[in-house]
């Protein structure tokens, strides 16, 4: 190794890794790492200054993120949890059982389990690429309730990162105030991989939205959406949405069943109206 070499390498591992933790220490580790290859290689001063000089501003770059909370990162956590559950139970094929099916093919199924209670699963085409779609359901989510009439307002209370944002619910109040004034606080992650898009979520707790007097705080949960182009025409948008809900108080399954299912295929109805005028709009 050459003594220079050497030398700084060794400052490196003693005066800059000794204290460092996070990203910071990883990052320092690299440069150590590549600075001891280049020394093996007999490189010359001018190569291994020049890749030090390289290194450290990638160190820097890195240093200027900011880190997530821990509180945050319990956040994505759940986030992840959320939509890794959802997965598996609409990855179990077995003990679906049909709920509806409308004239135009909307359908939903159900089935219970043993840790969740009884989830809801709605298949839908849309007429509408999944750009338009995704747009909808997770940029302009704030948006929600302007076209769905189930829904009183979604409000964005943090967003974490790029994937994952808290939100605050209220549900529209069902006709005949069969079920009353309901709202939640969620996570929310969402994740895009190249033609299939997850969002998933489930209830959590947030200080900036405690119990609100007027309304009874459900959960949801494990809850996701799947959106991929149809197979054989990528202009129109294959939605599978898993429905989990606990509507707190006392009501009969009965009545939340239908009430459920109804809600699914409202809102594939709405989503579609909703897309159409965009699309009318910006024509």
């Amino acid at each position: 190794m050459l003594p220079a070499t050497s030398k700084l390498c060794a400052a490196i591992s003693y005066r800059h890794l000794r204290n460092m933790t996070g990203l910071r220490r990883q990052a320092a580790v690299t440069i150590s790492q590549e600075l001891s290859k280049l020394a093996r290689r007999g490189s010359g001063p001018s190569a291994w200054i020049s890749q030090v000089r390289r290194r450290s501003s990638l160190l820097s770059s890195r240093l200027e993120e900011k880190p997530f909370s821990e509180m945050e990162m319990s956040y994505i956590k759940q986030g992840e949890e959320a939509l890794q559950k959802s997965l598996s139970i609409l990855g179990d094929q077995d003990g679906w059982k049909t709920e509806t099916v409308a004239g135009n093919g909307d359908k939903v199924l159900s089935k219970v389990l043993p840790d969740v209670g009884k989830v809801f699963r709605l298949e839908v085409v849309v007429d509408q690429p999944l750009d338009a779609v995704y747009s909808e359901l997770v940029d302009n989510m704030e948006q929600m309730g302007d076209w769905n009439p189930n829904v009183k307002e979604v409000k964005i209370l943090q967003k974490i990162g790029k994937d994952t944002v808290i939100t605050h619910e209220k549900a529209a109040a069902t006709p005949g105030n069969i079920v009353g004034p309901r709202d939640f606080v969620s996570v929310r992650c969402s994740k895009r991989r190249g033609s299939t898009c997850v969002l998933a979520g489930m209830s959590t707790t947030h200080g900036a939205m405690p119990e609100q007097e007027g309304f009874i705080r459900a959960e949801n949960g494990p809850t996701c959406m799947i959106l991929r182009p149809l197979s054989g025409s990528p202009s129109q948008t294959k939605l599978i949405w898993l429905l989990s809900i606990d509507l707190k108080g006392w009501l009969p399954k009965t009545i939340i069943n239908q009430v459920l299912s109804q809600t699914q295929v409202d809102f594939a109805n709405h989503l579609r109206e909703r897309l159409a005028r965009t699309v009318a709009v910006n024509c």
